[in-house]
């Protein structure tokens, strides 16, 4: 199978395992992204790329601090959600049975771009 995506996110393992494995839709981060599509997902400081999923949107504000969203994002210390406000919609999480190496460029703490085509599965 070819990939479908040339760019993978970089999230730490707690919550990349919430959201392949768990059902977490929402993605908390600091500030919104225009990025849209299907994305590769990189598990953080473990030079693999883990899965995949669809990144369908963000929202349009930052997200109050309300436990009737834990449900979507999974952080129940809700005063995290001070520096991780803005939620980042995600679909169709699917884990790697094998994960994919790749070479992490310096400086990459959010976002990964992959060659065209270098990294095919």
């Amino acid at each position: 199978m070819i990939r479908e995506y040339n760019r993978c996110l970089i999230v730490k393992k707690l919550w990349l395992d919430k959201i392949l494995d768990q059902g977490k839709i929402w993605e908390m981060r600091s500030r919104p992204t225009k990025i849209r599509g299907r994305i590769g997902l990189i598990e953080s400081g473990s030079g693999l790329i883990v899965g995949e999923v669809d990144l369908e949107g963000c929202s349009s504000e930052p997200i109050e601090k309300n436990a009737k969203y834990i449900k979507y994002h999974y952080i129940e210390d809700l005063e995290l959600l001070d520096t991780w406000s803005w939620a980042w919609y995600l679909k169709n999480a699917r884990r790697y049975k094998t994960p994919i190496p790749y070479n992490h460029p310096k400086g990459a703490v959010i976002w990964v771009k992959l060659k065209k085509n270098k990294y095919d599965l």
